[in-house]
């Protein structure tokens, strides 16, 4: 074991999660959990698409079918750009204030709202409990829903629980009642599902499909009306992320973050501004 492995834990384990959620967001996204956050908020969004409100709205816009990998990376560059700099910090305010610009054009229920958000808290913690090359500590699972309230109140969504616990009832309830099939859930499934396959070479994407499936769970499969993957591929690709896990407790801590908005992205090489972000407005 790599003699500093745990330094940003013990770091966490000494701040507030209430006052310094946004120093702890930081270092698990930058620092502890870089790749493992960005497949479990694929995973996240990928949930949000099962429920035919939102899916039906997606599909309408047509950015999923004709324009799928800037569709992502606008979100993605959104997200990181709040993540990393903190909603408070010039950068963070103006990813906001593009966020709420793009939302503004449609009509979203606040119900709706409040699932997506709760959705960027909860996911990431599932996936660690699973997948983690550590578990997250107390401080760590608290810190994201207090980070996101705050972003949630700056996006004037109302009746925010006020607790960690409510807020996740209220994502376990919203999914029994709201996920179902639609053929739009299908659509945008699809095209998003084939947007993470044009990642990898063209040989390997039909091979690659099952695994994608299997990284989702039964109600999401069958809200998407996807195939089920079989037990042993499910299990089989459990257990490399598993032995991936293992594997990275011995690597060193990062020196440095990695975020997102950190790399060149697929629709923006050479750069962005957050203020064309999303899709260009109909004139």
């Amino acid at each position: 074991m790599h003699l500093h492995r745990y330094k940003n834990l013990h770091l966490i384990q000494q701040l507030d999660p209430v006052q310094d959620h946004c120093q702890i967001c930081y270092l698990m996204t930058g620092y502890e959990f870089y790749w493992d956050m960005e497949r479990s908020l694929e995973v996240a969004l990928m949930r949000t698409y099962c429920v035919p409100s939102i899916s039906k709205l997606l599909d309408k816009t047509g950015e999923f079918k004709e324009r799928p990998q800037k569709r992502y990376d606008d979100t993605a560059i959104i997200v990181s750009e709040i993540t990393k700099w903190g909603y408070n910090s010039d950068r963070g305010r103006k990813a906001l204030e593009r966020m709420n610009t793009i939302h503004s054009r449609f009509k979203i229920s606040n119900a709706d709202f409040l699932y997506v958000l709760s959705t960027f808290i909860y996911e990431p913690i599932r996936w660690n409990a699973r997948f983690g090359w550590r578990q997250m500590c107390e401080q760590e699972k608290l810190a994201p829903f207090y980070f996101w309230r705050e972003v949630g109140k700056r996006m004037e969504i109302q009746d925010i629980p006020e607790t960690y616990e409510e807020l996740e009832h209220y994502n376990l309830d919203y999914e029994r009642e709201n996920f179902r099939y639609a053929d739009t859930n299908r659509r945008v499934g699809e095209a998003t599902r084939d947007l993470f396959l044009s990642w990898f070479p063209s040989w390997m994407r039909s091979p690659l499909k099952p695994f994608i499936y299997a990284l989702l769970d039964e109600t999401m499969l069958d809200a998407f009306g996807f195939e089920h993957p079989s037990p042993m591929l499910r299990q089989s690709l459990a257990t490399i992320l598993k032995l991936r896990a293992r594997v990275l407790r011995f690597f060193p801590p990062r020196h440095k973050p990695e975020f997102f908005i950190d790399f060149p992205t697929r629709t923006y090489p050479h750069g962005y501004e957050i203020t064309n972000l999303g899709p260009a407005e109909k004139r």
